[in-house]
């Protein structure tokens, strides 16, 4: 593997983990009614790691793609990946409507643009 590719898919990596600590911390107060009216413990939790997960997930990415808006636009496009499924899997609100499928095949096509033009 390439070190761009390596880079690239180190920094996804951290981006899609980053952002599925943001759902929890955002969504599990729907989801659950343990989380409800519990703010302080949730930013406790989740609010650390997703930290460093995108601070690792922007070095590698930016190493890679070198430049910001490419590294942002990559975090961006994996958060509307991972966002469809845990909303579809946890709070059974399906994403499979014309307007979250055309936004999921956005995403996709962003990220593929920032991987694979210069």
């Amino acid at each position: 593997m390439s070190p761009k590719l390596y880079n690239i898919a180190i920094g996804a990596g951290c981006f899609l983990l980053a952002q599925t600590l943001v759902w929890f911390a955002n969504n599990s107060q729907f989801a659950w009614d343990w989380w409800k009216d519990k703010p302080i413990i949730t930013c406790l939790i989740y609010s650390f790691p997703a930290s460093l997960f995108f601070w690792y997930g922007s070095k590698y990415s930016y190493a890679a793609l070198g430049e910001a808006w490419g590294s942002r636009l990559l975090a961006f496009g994996t958060s509307y990946l991972i966002f469809p499924i845990l909303t579809y899997v946890i709070l059974h609100e399906s994403m499979f409507t014309p307007k979250t499928m055309i936004c999921v095949i956005l995403s996709i096509a962003i990220v593929l643009v920032q991987v694979c033009f210069k």
